[in-house]
């Protein structure tokens, strides 16, 4: 599919799905969770759903009602997958199951789709390893999935470099159910809130362990278990940050109802980005809402997305509508996401006319001259469909978005939102 975009307004209230990063460890961690854990509010997208098959594989019963998801789960009493586990897009679940296969005395084979076949997982493997598992990968000469895992791991001592926070998620979800004191040694954490997120979930679900106030050393005293959760899943400020920022870009008026205002999820960064750029934006703690207004002008913004990759595509596209030049660092993560996104966003932008370049590992965006509509593509990457579409809001003529199915990953209901705000958005 393709995505026709021309100059826009959007007005009305918008609410965003609930957060995929909760989602999956909510599907997770239940199926380690002997009893049943309720998640409401879920986020149904292609990865949440490639979680729940992977996890059902393993032995859990999963029932998917509209407004919640109940997970049976069977503790340490998990079953040796009948199937190779296909994880389809899933990155986050493709590292969360191969902890969790780590776990079973027979063999587990893990693979996604094209993109995941791409995505490194060496470190994870070895980490895996000395904690007794064995575990490889089917491709000696290249660093991704498939793999192959079999347990059973015990405590010991694994070390991780930093630089992808779900390896470290896979290891804090997995060992408390092995036997022993397991001691983790993180050496440059990175994407420090979807570590903070996965510690939330370990509490929540009875999980005693001790870290250092910079998560750099942890350690897991096992066997523990999990205990069961009644759990409302918050929205999700990743998917929100693409209307935020439509919202801002544009001349427009929109209020996000249900907004999760904790600010623990790492895009929430957003609003302090776009207030110091001079964004028109009201926060109401009393009843979680935004209203976004657009038109203004925007300073540029300085910016290191360590924490919080995932918002780098639409940051790129705020970058083109603010006066001066913007800089983002913090880009080795973003490089091994689905696409090499900080290429992607470079070569897809360009082509609108964006002044964007690399100097010295750090992306600078000029915003002078604004932006022309022109045929750009996805490359099977949901967040760049996403950030793409925003693009085609305020560059002058139509804009072409080629292969934006992938949006379904994370937010089936992205372009149905966008023309219910009035986007001028068509889907062909």
């Amino acid at each position: 599919m393709k995505a026709v975009v021309r100059v826009s307004s959007l007005r009305g209230i918008a609410s965003v799905p609930g957060s995929k990063s909760h989602t999956i460890r909510g599907v997770v961690i239940g199926t380690l969770t002997e009893g049943e854990t309720i998640i409401r509010k879920p986020l149904y997208s292609e990865d949440t759903l490639s979680a729940v098959r992977a996890c059902k594989l393993y032995g859990a019963e999963i029932e998917l009602k509209q407004d919640h998801w109940v997970i049976r789960g069977v503790g340490r009493n998990l079953k040796v997958p009948d199937d190779v586990v296909n994880v389809g897009n899933s990155g986050t679940t493709i590292y969360f199951m191969t902890g969790v296969a780590g776990l079973l005395e027979g063999w587990s084979v893990l693979t996604g789709d094209y993109q995941i076949r791409r995505r490194p997982i060496e470190e994870l493997l070895t980490a895996l390893r000395s904690l007794g598992a064995t575990a490889f990968r089917t491709r000696e000469n290249v660093d991704a999935p498939p793999v192959v895992v079999r347990g059973i791991m015990k405590g010991g001592k694994a070390q991780l470099d930093g630089k992808f926070s779900q390896f470290l998620s896979s290891l804090l979800i997995a060992t408390p159910l092995v036997n022993g004191k397991t001691c983790i040694e993180v050496r440059d954490p990175k994407e420090k809130p979807y570590i903070k997120m996965t510690l939330e979930w370990l509490k929540r679900t009875g999980i005693r362990l001790n870290y250092d106030p910079e998560l750099k050393f942890f350690e897991v005293e096992g066997p523990q278990d999990f205990k069961p959760v009644d759990f409302l899943i918050p929205s999700d400020w990743s998917s929100l940050s693409f209307f935020i920022v439509a919202a801002v870009v544009t001349s427009s008026e929109i209020r996000f109802e249900n907004v999760d205002l904790s600010f623990t999820q790492a895009d929430s960064v957003l609003l302090d980005i776009l207030m110091g750029m001079g964004a028109d934006l009201k926060v109401n703690f009393s009843d979680n809402s935004i209203l976004v207004g657009g038109g203004r002008d925007l300073r540029a913004f300085e910016v290191d997305c360590s924490n919080s990759p995932d918002l780098f595509p639409i940051l790129t596209v705020l970058g083109c509508f603010a006066k001066g030049e913007s800089s983002i660092r913090g880009l080795d993560t973003i490089r091994f996401k689905e696409t090499d996104r900080v290429a992607v966003m470079i070569e897809e932008l360009s082509k609108m006319g964006a002044r964007i370049g690399l100097r010295e590992g750090v992306l600078f965006i000029n915003g002078a001259g604004g932006l022309r509509g022109s045929e750009v593509n996805s490359h099977g990457d949901h967040r760049i469909a996403m950030a793409l579409t925003v693009a085609g809001l305020f560059a002058d003529g139509e804009t072409t978005v080629n292969d934006v199915d992938c949006v379904s990953v994370s937010f089936p209901n992205f372009f149905t939102l966008m023309t219910d705000l009035g986007a001028n958005v068509k889907v062909e």
